[in-house]
């Protein structure tokens, strides 16, 4: 056994032992340390001190790229495998089995983002209708809900934190609180109103009893203020009744306000400030939606964007 071989052991020995780690998590780390160790044997490499940062950054390299026997894996996979790579020659540093840590500057790939599933406007609106359909205090509760989510683009934990009098009658407007005590005031659409109006008026009242949430804005059938599980509950039946199959959540209403502004031409950085995002680069993620978008448009009506070649005749 080269020296190589004696560090993974004495590693994954002190992952077993000292670190105690689960079965599954120790299999993950014996495959992903034998992997490389093959590739450094493949290279000649039979000291741990003969390793140099660019050996580790070729192997990040073919595990991207796959080889004869493997196949290429992807950014998650790969970064699990370079998370033990850094873990075992850190390891190897401190225990005195090597004299530098070849691996410490090696980043593991990044998973790509994923983008966020806005629904369409028809299957929103399908969806605010069936919450509100019944025509009982819960139903006009339950439609101000999902209309106020929709309509401002708050979190589930902006929106059932909202107070009545977070609400500004003259100026449209609502204060959220968001993530980290931060606070802003977004404008409150025409719908969103009126089924808060509705709400209030009609069904608010039959809601609220003397132990009720002081001020609270949504209220549940027992007074108190309204959780973010029973909000998510809302939410889940009235996409059911609409007959939206897609996995909806508070949180697909907040994309589909945001993608669904960016494609009517809002500026990217109004977004930003609509949704309380600290940086802009959490925002653009939308626009690469809205770049789908446009290509699907551009590819259906552009004569020189067809993919069979074939430009419509004048």
């Amino acid at each position: 056994m080269d020296a190589v071989a004696r560090a993974v052991r004495t590693y994954l020995d002190h992952l077993a032992v000292e670190k105690g780690l689960a079965a599954n998590t120790l299999t993950s780390y014996r495959r992903d340390l034998r992997r490389y160790q093959a590739y450094l044997a493949d290279r000649g490499v039979e000291t741990l001190d003969a390793v140099d940062e660019a050996t580790v950054t070729a192997f990040l390299v073919r595990l991207r790229e796959g080889d004869a026997d493997h196949p290429q894996l992807g950014a998650s996979s790969a970064a699990r495998t370079v998370v033990a790579v850094r873990g075992f020659h850190r390891f190897a540093l401190a225990d005195g089995l090597s004299a530098h840590d070849p691996a410490a500057a090696v980043r593991p790939p990044t998973p790509a983002k994923r983008l966020p599933k806005a629904l369409p406007l028809a299957d929103v609106e399908a969806i605010l209708d069936a919450a509100g359909a019944p025509g009982t205090s819960l139903a006009l509760r339950d439609r101000a809900l999902l209309e106020v989510l929709y309509g401002t683009g708050a979190r589930i934990s902006e929106a059932v934190g909202l107070d009545v009098d977070d609400l500004d009658p003259v100026d449209h407007t609502v204060l959220l609180r968001g993530k980290g005590g931060k606070e802003r005031v977004v404008p409150v659409g025409s719908f969103a109103r009126e089924a808060v109006e509705a709400y209030l008026v009609r069904g608010r009242p039959e809601l609220a009893t003397a132990r009720s949430s002081a001020g609270a804005l949504f209220l549940n059938a027992r007074g108190g203020r309204l959780s973010r599980q029973s909000a998510w509950a809302v939410l889940t039946r009235a996409a059911d009744r609409a007959g939206v199959t897609r996995d909806v959540s508070p949180h697909t209403l907040r994309h589909s306000f945001a993608t669904h502004l960016l494609d009517g031409g809002a500026d990217v950085r109004v977004v930003q400030e609509l949704l309380g995002h600290a940086s802009v680069t959490t925002t653009q993620v939308y626009t690469l939606v809205t770049v789908d978008s446009l290509r699907e448009v551009f590819a259906a009506a552009h004569p020189r964007a067809r993919d069979d070649g074939l430009a419509p005749h004048a």
